[in-house]
């Protein structure tokens, strides 16, 4: 059976992944491909436990450090348990944030090194990594507003402008520095034509040789 193929979806908050992921789904699926959409961290029920810890709000202080640990702990079981499984039997995987967002988040926003990082990515994926990852780009002054205008905001959510420019800052670094894997959609654009934008990118994917 071929092997199905990796797409990350990345931006900071308000940039409407989640529904880039929905609408590229039903258009994989439309098109008679086995596809599967998940998120991060989360996507498996203990993954999604763990989700639970690190975006939960709490009284006690969650130390960069653990925030980085348990992201990763959430990675291991969702790569291991769904991602590995599903591409093995020739799905096409969509997720809603990988590793990317860690070096992002975490070492753009929490300021953690990226070796660091790149040691936990080591352990947690084992060597697998996505074939292409699309980022919804949008100043983060349009992004946040149309994220705070949804109820329920997780610890992440609140942090403050500044936070969500470093993580923005970050993105468009990682994209410029892998051109080959990352393509850069604007996000401040109708969503009919970034889903367009997507289903492009994703036919070009599977067109190009392995």
């Amino acid at each position: 059976m071929t092997q199905g193929r990796f797409v990350t979806f990345e931006g900071i908050e308000g940039v409407g992944k989640s529904t880039q992921v929905e609408l590229a789904r039903a258009a994989c699926a439309a098109r008679g491909l086995a596809v599967v959409a998940t998120r991060e961290p989360g996507g498996t029920p203990l993954a999604e436990q763990i989700r639970e810890i690190v975006l939960g709000g709490d009284s006690e202080p969650m130390p960069p450090a653990a925030e980085l640990l348990l992201m990763f702990a959430a990675r291991a079981v969702h790569t291991a348990n769904l991602i590995r499984p599903a591409l093995a039997r020739g799905a096409w995987v969509l997720c809603d944030r990988y590793t990317d967002a860690t070096y992002a988040y975490q070492g753009g926003g929490r300021g953690l090194a990226d070796r660091d990082i790149a040691a936990l990515a080591v352990l947690a994926q084992q060597g697998l990594e996505p074939d292409l990852t699309l980022l919804l780009d949008a100043p983060v002054e349009v992004a946040l507003a149309r994220a705070r205008t949804r109820s329920g905001a997780d610890r992440i959510e609140t942090e403050a402008a500044q936070f969500f420019a470093r993580v923005r800052t970050r993105y468009l670094e990682r994209a410029r520095q892998e051109p080959r894997r990352w393509r850069i959609l604007d996000a401040t654009r109708p969503i009919d034509e970034i889903a367009a934008a997507v289903a492009r990118h994703l036919n070009e994917l599977a067109e190009r040789p392995r």
